[in-house]
C-alpha cells in the first residue's frame, strides 16, 4: 500500500503539519500552554477519544451491513480494520483520495472481490456525502449565527464545499438511478476533455467510464435487492459524523466551560468540515485549525481558542491518524505471515444472492 503518492501525500502533510503548529504556537509561550492545558479534565478527553472509537466502529458497522447483501460474512473486527486503513491513508493524502483506495486493497487481501469492495466504497461515500449535507443543513437552519462568525472568508469556503458535495452527491445518484441521463452527461464531459486534449487515450477513457457506470448500476441494484439497506446505512452515518463532531464539545467541557451545548457545538464542526473538507490538503491540515480558530472563539475565548485548536485536532485526527497507522501496518504484517503460512482465509459467503 505504499505508494508514491502517498509517500509525497506524507510529505506535503508533514510541512503542513509543521508550518501549522509554528502558525499557531508563534504567539503563545509554552509555558503558558502547559499550563492551560494542565488544567484539563482527563475524564472529557478520554470521553472524546471514546467518540472517535464510535466514529470508527459505526463506519466499520456499515461495512458490515453491505458486505453480507454482496455475498460476504464478515466480522466487525476485520470490518474495522478496514476503517482504521482508510482513516491512515484518507490522512496522508489530498482530499483523502487515499483512502478508498486502501479500504478496497484490504478487502480484496481478505477475497472479497475488488468490483464489490469498490461498490461498499460507492456506498459508504454516498451515505456520509448525504449525512455532511444533512448535519450541516440544519446546523445552518437553527443556528445561523455559527455562520456569521465563521465570517467572509470561511463563508467562500463553505458555498465551496456545498458546491463540491451537492455535485458528487447528485452525480453519484444520477449515476445510480438515471443511466441513461449520466451516461449523455459523461459522454458530452469526456468530448469537452478530449477537445482540450487533457484526455489524449479516448478508447481508454471510455472503458474506464464504463467501468465506473457498472458498478454505479450494481449499487442501484444491490439497494433495490436490499430496500431497509439505505436507512440503516444512513442511520450509522449519523451516528459517526454526530461522533465526530461532538469532539469539540467534549474538548469545550475538559476546559471546564458551559453555556452552550453539544448541538452548538456539533452544528459549528458540521459547517467547518464542509468548508474546509474537500479542499486538496492532506487531513485539511492548516485549513481546520484556521477555520476553527475563527468559529470556535465564540465558544472558547481568544484565550483558549489556540490551546482548544490543538487538544481538538490532536483527538480527532493527530492521534487516531498514528493509531490508524499503527494498527495497518500491524495487520499488515499480520496478514502477510499468515499468507506465507497457508492459503488466505476469505470471507464465508452469505445466504441469499448477491449481487454480480
Amino acid at each position: 500500500m505504499g505508494t508514491k503518492r502517498s509517500r509525497i501525500g506524507m510529505l506535503i502533510l508533514v510541512v503542513l503539519m509543521v508550518a501549522t503548529f509554528w502558525i499557531l504556537l508563534r504567539d503563545m509561550p509554552l509555558t503558558r500552554l502547559g499550563s492551560v492545558l494542565g488544567q484539563l479534565r482527563p475524564g472529557w478527553i478520554i470521553g472524546g477519544m471514546a467518540l472517535m472509537l464510535l466514529m470508527m466502529t459505526s463506519e466499520a458497522a456499515c461495512t458490515r451491513q453491505i458486505l453480507p447483501c454482496l455475498g460476504y460474512e464478515t466480522g466487525l473486527l476485520r470490518c474495522l480494520s478496514y476503517s482504521f486503513a482508510g482513516y491512515y491513508f484518507s490522512a496522508i493524502t489530498p482530499s483523502a483520495t487515499g483512502g478508498q483506495p486502501a479500504q478496497v486493497y484490504c478487502m480484496v487481501r481478505d477475497g472479497v472481490s475488488a468490483a464489490h469492495g469498490t461498490l461498499n466504497m460507492l456506498l459508504l461515500s454516498m451515505c456520509y456525502q448525504v449525512t455532511l449535507l444533512l448535519l450541516a443543513g440544519l446546523a445552518a437552519v437553527l443556528y445561523p449565527w455559527l455562520l456569521v462568525e465563521m465570517g467572509g472568508g470561511m463563508a467562500i469556503l463553505l458555498v465551496y464545499g456545498i458546491l463540491v458535495n451537492v455535485a458528487l452527491t447528485a452525480g453519484m445518484l444520477c449515476l445510480m438511478f438515471l443511466p441513461n441521463a449520466a451516461r449523455k452527461i459523461c459522454s458530452g464531459v469526456l468530448n469537452l476533455l478530449v477537445k482540450v486534449r487533457l484526455v489524449r487515450n479516448r478508447a481508454k477513457a471510455e472503458e474506464k467510464l464504463e467501468r465506473q457506470m457498472e458498478d454505479y448500476r450494481s449499487g442501484a441494484e444491490c439497494l433495490r435487492r436490499n430496500p431497509t439497506l439505505p436507512f440503516r446505512l444512513l442511520g450509522c452515518s449519523i451516528l459517526q459524523l454526530g461522533a465526530l463532531f461532538s469532539v469539540p464539545y467534549m474538548v469545550y467541557r475538559a476546559f471546564g466551560l458551559s453555556g452552550y451545548g453539544v448541538l452548538e457545538l456539533l452544528g459549528a464542526q458540521a459547517l467547518l468540515t464542509l468548508a474546509v473538507g474537500s479542499l486538496p490538503l492532506p487531513g485539511a491540515v492548516g485549513a481546520s485549525e484556521g477555520g476553527f480558530l475563527r468559529g470556535f472563539t465564540l465558544f472558547f475565548g481568544a484565550e483558549l481558542v489556540t490551546p482548544a485548536v490543538l487538544v481538538s485536532r490532536g483527538i480527532s485526527f493527530y492521534s487516531f491518524m498514528v493509531l490508524s497507522g499503527v494498527i495497518t501496518l500491524v495487520v499488515h504484517l499480520w496478514v502477510r505471515r499468515r499468507n506465507a503460512e497457508g492459503p488466505p482465509a476469505c470471507p464465508k459467503r452469505a445466504r441469499g444472492s448477491a449481487v454480480t
